[in-house]
């Protein structure tokens, strides 16, 4: 894909996402398992990083204090929310999502020079 359709992508990402950030959710997947939201807010975070990285041509620095600043919203938004609550857990699943996408491919990326030398 183009970074054209990345950035397509990931603006379609960042618009639903936000959108189910902000929904009202009841029962449901909720349920599952303990902390099931922690889950949720670190796979999208992850998604949301791969996509960035794909995207756009940014520092790590950049994409990450983005990406931060990005879950730091989300969660002041849901604390303004009566029936959504900010959760310092969220923000550090979101954190620690986006990390790991980047220490990911620093680590993929460390073992294939260390294969080819």
């Amino acid at each position: 894909m183009t970074r054209r359709v990345y950035q397509a992508v990931f603006l379609i990402c960042i618009v639903a996402f936000t959108f189910l950030f902000v929904k009202e959710i009841k029962g449901g997947v909720t349920n599952l398992f303990p902390h099931v939201d922690k889950v949720a807010h670190f796979g999208i975070f992850f998604l949301l990083a791969i996509i960035m990285d794909k995207a756009f041509k940014l520092p790590l620095y950049s994409q990450i204090l983005l990406l931060a600043g990005y879950g730091a919203a989300i969660e002041i938004m849901q604390d303004t929310l009566p029936y959504r609550q900010a959760s310092l857990g969220d923000f550090i699943a979101d954190f620690l999502g986006a990390a790991s996408y980047f220490l990911a491919k620093a680590l993929l990326a460390l073992g294939k020079k260390k294969h080819h030398d």
